[in-house]
């Protein structure tokens, strides 16, 4: 009994599964949604969210033969695919606002307007390299540790750990921030604890 409740909490033995039997996918889709939507409405919102993350499941089920039956956990697996959906709708979304901006005359902000802490934050995390921010953003939102961020974007831990430590000091060089333990950009003993 102990190792049937086993075999069904696994994510390799849910896709295992469902290679034969395609309705088994619905275990792993109800153990794992919550966490791509809470991702997805983090880096896009709770209305594309929903889009993002039922795609991400669409191309999790699609491509469920090519999942490493070795790995236990497939929320790594799964992030790296709603990542890879999230650039392309920051892509398409910067081209539909680039061609918004030539219809419409936009007032240029003057240099007394106040910046918004919201809007610094958000251009400072444009401005870094997408694959600094698309690691930061596993790191930070989805929780996910160096190991695992490695392995949803299939790249070594050391890359993990240089792109971390890159968009970090960038972001400390954008904002101004004096010290690593600026509140914006610091990120708590606990998530560091995890990776040592």
């Amino acid at each position: 009994m102990r190792n049937e409740l086993l075999e069904t909490r696994s994510d390799a033995a849910s896709v295992r599964r469902s290679l034969d039997d395609p309705r088994a996918f619905g275990a792993f889709f109800d153990r794992h949604f919550d966490d791509v939507y809470a991702y997805a409405a983090r880096r896009v919102g709770r209305d594309q969210a929903e889009e993002i993350a039922a795609e991400t499941f669409v191309r999790a089920f699609d491509g469920r033969r090519r999942y490493d039956l070795q790995r236990e956990d497939a929320r790594p697996w799964l992030l790296g695919i709603a990542t890879n959906l999230l650039c392309r709708y920051w892509r398409s979304e910067r081209r539909r606002i680039a061609a918004f901006g030539c219809l419409a005359e936009i007032r240029e902000p003057s240099p007394d307007d106040p910046p918004a802490t919201g809007e610094l934050l958000a251009s400072a995390l444009d401005g870094l390299p997408r694959r600094d921010r698309e690691t930061l953003f596993l790191f930070v939102w989805a929780d996910l540790s160096y190991q695992e961020i490695a392995s949803a974007l299939e790249i070594p831990v050391g890359t993990v750990r240089s792109r971390i430590a890159r968009a970090r000091r960038l972001l400390r060089d954008r904002l101004g921030a004096p010290a690593p333990g600026d509140s914006i950009i610091h990120i708590n003993s606990s998530q560091e604890s995890r990776n040592v």
